[in-house]
């Protein structure tokens, strides 16, 4: 194969993608067993050997293998044969593990504040007069400069606006403290899910998903998403982050020979699973716009009916494999499969698609000036480094040896949100000692002797009551310690 073509598998003749069509978005699809996997591996493998980086969910452990040698079977070398893969050998390929959870790979995190009010209410499921109340108190952290860069921050900020909500109303908007409340029990469930380690310092650089080997080959990030991906909202929520993120760095590239990055998003239909309207706007933007920034994503599911209609337009790039029609709604499911390709008269794709054997796939790319090609069944290339898990010794070996080593595996809790407003209740909550001069005049009469009070200021109640706040809800400790009391809990 030349670098300008990738080869999927050998139909009559060789079955290409065309690397200048690759962000152009892709779909590999099919039952489950039916030999996904095999396909995104040897696409990682193809991409990688091209200099194009690769960033891919395991959801399952199978595609830590990416880093070992395969094996040299009989049958692996006869499929390679048959499909025309002259240079087959095993090899292992550079991969960069990392893991939202820190335990198989560099921890990966993200602020607050880069995530966002509109993802970040996804993340939390809340309704839209509690995402409103999100958006207002990241509204203040910003005129006021405050950063949120973790959980601790945004809870400090949402007490705040709580317990000011009626000096902030008029700028603001309404902010009631039952939508602070409910908000506040959204994060304490997910920091009990294990989601605090997904938000703080250092965050992730996207300068990192895009790096090169020595030898010339594109990394390929592995994302360890076993535990990940029994949280459905944390998963969807990070994978729409990643691609929202690359879509506002990255500059414009226009036409290029190859893509810049490669993105496989395996359980793709949990990125739109009762996404709201808003959210799916925008996902469909970020996807239909996104290739021209050079970076090409391929969604990973059972059936193309899993999504969107509007997303599923602006896959160009597609791999079908074997679905199985025992009920209606299946049938209805190959049905739209095979409705999704441009025909091949020598065969009908509706039945095909029932038919497939493992590593069998209907295949249909971008051909020349980017009209998509006939379907054609074809039999899908083998991957040269392993087919399954890499072992704890040999992800650990790898991890060792990392470029990014180090970099991202120890937290930094900078001065943000929370340390300013802690000290703003602490400048409050001590009271500057106060020295009368003697008088030799008699004492006022108790009536005449408070002056009259002058208006307070509006930044004067906040202070003050970002005191009530911290020392009620977050600070109680702090502040005992400031006052040399304990306060009575509520």
């Amino acid at each position: 194969m030349t670098p300008e073509t990738i080869l999927i598998g050998k139909a009559d003749d060789a079955v290409v993608l065309l690397s200048r069509y690759a962000n152009r978005h892709g779909l590999i699809a099919g039952a489950t067993g039916t030999g996904k996997t095999v396909t995104l591996q040897g696409l990682a493998e193809s991409f990688s050997e091209r200099g194009v980086p690769v960033f891919l969910a395991d959801v399952k452990g199978d595609l830590s293998g990416l880093c070992q040698p395969g094996a040299l079977t009989p049958k692996l070398a006869t499929r390679a044969r048959e499909v025309g893969l002259d240079d087959f050998a095993p090899r292992a390929f550079p991969c960069v593990f990392w893991d939202v959870f820190g335990e198989k790979g560099h921890p990966v995190r993200t602020t607050i504040s880069e995530l966002g009010p509109f993802l970040l209410g996804r993340l939390l499921e809340i309704n839209e007069t509690q995402e409103g109340v999100l958006h207002a108190a990241f509204a203040v952290a910003d005129d006021q400069g405050l950063l949120l860069l973790d959980l601790k921050d945004l809870r400090a900020m949402l007490a705040f606006v709580g317990e000011n909500a009626a000096a902030l109303q008029t700028t603001y908007g309404n902010i009631t403290s039952a939508s602070v409340g409910a908000i506040m029990r959204r994060l304490l469930i997910l920091e009990r899910e294990g989601g605090e380690a997904f938000f703080g310092e250092p965050a992730l650089a996207l300068n990192d998903l895009m790096r090169s080997a020595a030898n010339g080959y594109g990394q390929i990030n592995i994302l360890a998403a076993e535990a990940l991906i029994n949280k459905p909202r944390l998963y969807s929520t990070f994978l729409l982050w990643l691609l929202s993120e690359l879509f506002e760095v990255l500059p414009e590239a226009g036409d290029l020979e190859r893509p810049k990055l490669v993105l496989f998003f395996d359980e793709a239909h949990l990125l739109f699973d009762q996404a709201s309207k808003p959210l799916l706007e925008k996902v469909e933007q970020v996807v239909r716009l996104i290739r021209s920034k050079g970076v090409g994503v391929y969604f990973i599911t059972q059936s193309p009916s899993d999504l969107p209609d509007s997303v599923l337009a602006q896959l160009g790039n597609r791999v079908q494999h074997a679905l199985r029609a025992f009920t209606p709604k299946d049938q209805k499911a190959v049905r739209v499969a095979a409705q999704t390709f441009r025909p091949n008269p020598k065969f009908s794709a509706e039945q095909a698609i029932t038919e497939l054997e493992v590593g069998e796939a209907l295949v249909s790319t971008l051909g020349d000036k980017g009209i998509p090609n006939v379907v054609e069944r074809t039999r899908v290339r083998p991957p040269c480094s392993r087919l399954g898990p890499a072992s704890a010794t040999e992800r650990a070996t790898v991890m060792a040896a990392s470029p990014l080593a180090g970099r991202y595996d120890v937290a930094i809790d900078r001065i943000s949100a929370y340390e300013h407003l802690k000290e703003r209740a602490a400048a409050v909550a001590t009271p500057a000692p106060v020295t009368a001069a003697p008088s030799s005049r008699p004492a006022a009469p108790t009536s005449q002797r408070r002056a009259p009070r002058e208006p307070e200021s509006i930044a004067g109640t906040l202070v003050k009551t970002a005191a009530r706040s911290l020392g009620s809800q977050l600070g109680r400790e702090v502040v005992r310690g400031i006052l040399g009391s304990l306060l009575r809990r509520r």
